[in-house]
């Protein structure tokens, strides 16, 4: 994947994830201090998750001081600013599905560079993908939403499928990822429409 597609991907990711944690502590009535760790640890956490698993360390959003001033910015524009973002719960489920996609998408092109069969590129999209949702909502004190009902992982995984078929077909890495946060994003949204999940025991 091309240095400048992957900064992207990645940009993005940490912009939208740091502010749908920055909504989520101010939902939760957190100070600046609270709001900004929230952000910061939300708009971080998949990337690092996704470098250490594929070996790349330092991760880049420890190695780029960009990741950071990005995910502490978000914060501040969350604090600062959360009544014209819209509602807050609509606004986090809004942010979190486009973070899905991007670092959903960002996991699967690395891991195909990496070298990595089809399974484990999967296994990894989906990691990257849930990974900052995760931090966000244990540090929130939420139950994180891949362990609830909702489709979450699920579009994660539909959506790092959708990309690494369309590279498989012999799409440049630009249109994969297109695909993959698209297909991602809107299977997310769709089910929170109209209240889609995924099966759970009988009682």
């Amino acid at each position: 994947m091309d240095v400048s597609l992957s900064l992207v991907l990645d940009v993005a990711g940490t912009a939208v994830f740091a502010l749908s944690g920055a909504l989520l502590a101010v939902r939760k009535d957190l100070d600046i201090v609270g709001v900004i760790v929230l952000s910061v640890a939300a708009g971080l956490g998949g990337g690092i998750i996704r470098d250490v698993l594929l070996g790349a360390t330092p991760p880049a959003a420890l190695e780029n001081e960009l990741y950071l001033l990005i995910a502490a910015g978000a914060g501040l524009l969350g604090f600062f600013f959360h009544p014209r973002i819209g509602r807050l719960n609509a606004g986090i489920r809004l942010f979190d599905a486009l973070g899905l996609g991007f670092f959903a998408t960002s996991g699967t092109l690395l891991s195909l560079d990496a070298g990595l069969s089809p399974v484990p590129v999967l296994l990894l999209g989906t990691v990257s993908g849930v990974g900052g949702g995760v931090v966000r909502d244990i540090l929130g004190a939420e139950i994180p939403l891949v362990l609830r009902q909702d489709i979450y992982a699920l579009a994660a995984l539909l959506g790092s499928a959708a990309c690494v078929s369309i590279v498989r077909l012999g799409y440049s890495a630009g249109v994969a990822a297109l695909v993959g946060v698209s297909t991602t994003f809107v299977i997310r949204m769709l089910a929170l429409k109209f209240d889609w999940h995924a099966p759970r025991p009988r009682q």
